[in-house]
């Protein structure tokens, strides 16, 4: 309960709460902004490669974004690709908008 106002919180801050404390793991954004930016879906060798991460933390990351729905994992022959999900494409220019923040913040505490 909000105490201020007497109101009940929103129970979306929650869902909030829940989507933020996942794009905020180790390497969780770095990989949805790759598969979003990728013009096809990307094998998990080529991920683990461009985040630089253990095959470990890449591997958990894929597997909680693909249960919150923003990595759909593509099961083709002898490969398992990974892409984003239709919700990705969605908060794609909230990852964009806070891309340019910290690279705007970035470029002023190095002035």
């Amino acid at each position: 309960m909000d105490e201020s106002s007497g109101k009940v919180c929103d129970p979306i801050y929650g869902q909030v709460d829940d989507i933020l404390e996942q794009l905020t793991k180790s390497k969780g954004l770095h990989i949805l902004m790759l598969l979003d930016r990728s013009s096809r879906p990307l094998r998990f060798t080529e991920l683990k490669q461009m985040v630089g991460a253990p095959s470990t933390t890449v591997s958990r990351r894929l597997k909680e974004l693909e249960n919150h729905g923003l990595v759909e994992r593509i099961e083709g022959g002898n490969s398992i690709l990974y892409g984003p999900t239709k919700d990705t494409k969605t908060l794609r220019p909230i990852m964009q908008s806070l891309y340019d923040w910290v690279s705007i913040r970035f470029e002023e505490a190095s002035d």
